[in-house]
């Protein structure tokens, strides 16, 4: 997959873009029937993960000064790899701007702030109805595992 376009910015988001970032949700989350679309919610999470720059990042592309599609992720601890673990989450590109190798560079983005941190472990969850998102990923080595999400409410 060649480079975005020279156009595409690439870089960490700030609360500046929250407004920007939460819309993104609301169109992936309107893909995904798991995740209701709650601005306020969202809108609350998002800073959570900016508010903790040490264990969570959120990257944005932007084009025009408009963010036309974004990543985040955030470290676990892992007791099957005894340190650090990784879980992206809520990658997006809006419909218009897709093809152009701008999902593959904000995955880039992820995996280059993991190995900073000596992570070797990566992984998402995807919607298991999701046909492209589902080829998008295996098309770039992801690798489907036996184990299963499961949720509760506590």
């Amino acid at each position: 997959m060649p480079n975005p376009p020279p156009e595409i910015t690439l870089r960490y988001a700030s609360h500046t873009d929250l407004r920007q970032l939460t819309e993104l949700l609301a169109a992936l989350f309107s893909l995904e029937p798991d995740f209701p679309i709650d601005p306020a919610k969202q809108h609350r999470g998002l800073a959570l993960l900016l508010n903790h720059p040490e264990r969570a990042a959120i990257f944005v592309a932007e084009r025009e000064k408009r963010i036309i599609g974004m990543t985040s992720v955030q470290t676990t601890l892992s007791s099957a790899e005894g340190k650090e673990a990784a879980l992206l989450e809520d990658l997006i590109v809006l419909p218009e701007h897709r093809q152009q190798g701008i999902a593959t560079a904000l995955i880039e983005q992820v995996e280059g702030w993991c190995r900073n941190r000596h992570i070797d472990r990566l992984q998402l969850l995807a919607d298991q109805h999701n046909t492209p998102a589902l080829a998008f990923y295996q098309s770039r080595a992801w690798q489907s595992t036996r184990l299963i999400a499961l949720r509760k409410s506590p």
